[in-house]
């Protein structure tokens, strides 16, 4: 038994409340059980009760056992003397508010029902991929899609508050701040981190000074990743590396560790130099990017954007000094998606909630509507559990219900975990 269980049980009303009764013998109606505070302070806040004939308003605080109120040190704090009810498993002590008035408590251990704690207790003890694996599918379609749409909001709202951390940090400078979050996106996975220390060590203003050409892009960038040395032998790479100490000593630069970049288990194609080479690209072809990804009302237009080539020397090259069979180096669509879908879409959102226009959030859910659900191993695994996995609405709903709620046991807080518990009554 825990105290989150209990707070589930007191919220929902799952236990017997036909005859309630306080240690005294005392009637207890229920009117209200109150807001679930998950702050410091009462548990339950603006709660109803009656006592015999006297109705009261007020807190209700939730233990495992009574003596807990000392444990907690709650009889030193005058903000707990406003406490209408005292809520326990086990009333193992009397306990007082600090004027030695006595506070009314209620024992749950024999009222809740035995099937909602043991299914509870199913679910924190198992070892399966989801905690109710064996059980999901006798939940309505219609309670996993609204769900689905709660923790798509959560998502969004979580990433909304990371990209304002970094609007803040750049003087609301929204351009900027779509450039840091758009570079460490064009890492993937793998080179993320790299690609965001490149994005913060080269000003995206020192880029547009030189955003009508291309080579400088790219002396720039390429000479910021630590990728360029004396010693190269090629003529391009020889004279990015001569630009580039140009550049550098024109801009005060300093470049990043080249040994931060990861080439293994990568496919070619993804290598951070062609995404390097993309990356220059996009900015010397969509002057004020962001603007025209705000612009943007369908997702052709910002694929449009992002159909860029990369520079002639990159047609027959993935890395430096090592010639290949001549091949295209476009950003193919599956990439473009995944921009579309951790990058674009969230600023989407992010600019509609500080703009107080709800159009733009409104876009950003429709274009995950539109988009393909993306495929990766739990997406696999919730297509076996006959879960809809169509579109990026659906898959980012479940890869947010799969790593914060079913990976952490977090099945009292989850819609889908809360019908199968009270079900279960």
């Amino acid at each position: 038994m825990n105290e989150d269980f209990l707070h589930y049980i007191w919220k929902f009303r799952l236990f017997d409340s036909n005859s309630l009764a306080t240690s005294d013998g005392e009637n207890i109606e229920l009117i209200k059980p109150g807001e679930h505070n998950t702050d410091s302070g009462p548990d339950f806040q603006n709660a109803r009760i009656k006592i015999g004939n006297t109705t009261w308003a007020g807190n209700i605080e939730i233990h495992l056992n009574s003596s807990d109120w000392i444990k907690h040190k709650h009889h030193e704090d005058k903000a707990y003397d406003n406490i209408i009810l005292h809520v326990v498993y086990n009333n193992d002590l009397n306990i007082n508010r600090s004027n030695n008035e006595n506070i009314p408590v209620i024992e749950l251990k024999k009222l809740i029902p035995g099937g909602v704690y043991r299914k509870y207790i199913n679910f924190i003890n198992s070892n399966q991929w989801i905690p109710c694996e064996n059980s999901i599918k006798q939940v309505d379609s219609l309670i996993i899609s609204s769900w689905l749409d709660r923790i798509l909001v959560e998502r969004l709202e979580k990433k909304a508050d990371t990209i304002n951390q970094t609007l803040q940090l750049y003087k609301n400078d929204w351009e900027h701040t779509f450039y840091i979050h758009l570079a460490r996106n064009f890492g993937f996975k793998l080179n993320a981190e790299a690609f965001e220390m490149l994005a913060k060590s080269t000003s995206l203003s020192y880029l547009a000074k030189h955003k009508t050409n291309l080579f400088q892009l790219e002396a720039i960038l390429f000479g910021q990743a630590g990728m360029l040395t004396k010693s190269m032998r090629e003529e391009y790479p020889s004279m990015l590396f001569q630009e580039y100490c140009v550049l550098k000593q024109k801009f005060s630069l300093s470049a990043i560790d080249g040994h931060l970049w990861k080439f293994l288990r990568l496919h070619p194609a993804g290598f951070p130099t062609i995404r390097i080479a993309q990356f220059a690209t996009l900015i010397q072809s969509s002057v004020h990017l962001f603007s025209k990804i705000i612009e943007a009302k369908k997702l052709t237009e910002i694929e449009d954007l992002f159909n860029v080539e990369c520079s002639d020397y990159w047609q027959n090259h993935y890395v430096f000094g090592k010639e290949s069979p001549k091949r295209s180096k476009k950003f193919g669509k599956p990439s473009i998606d995944n921009i579309v879908i951790n990058t674009i879409v969230p600023f989407l959102f992010v600019y509609g909630i500080n703009k107080n226009d709800g159009k733009y959030k409104d876009r950003a859910v429709k274009f995950l509507e539109q988009l393909e659900g993306e495929k990766n191993n739990i997406i696999s695994k919730w297509k076996l559990l006959d879960v809809p996995t169509k579109t990026a609405f659906s898959t980012q709903s479940l890869l947010e219900l799969k790593n914060n709620y079913c990976k952490n046991k977090k099945c009292l807080s989850c819609g889908i975990g809360n019908f199968l518990l009270r079900k279960a009554k």
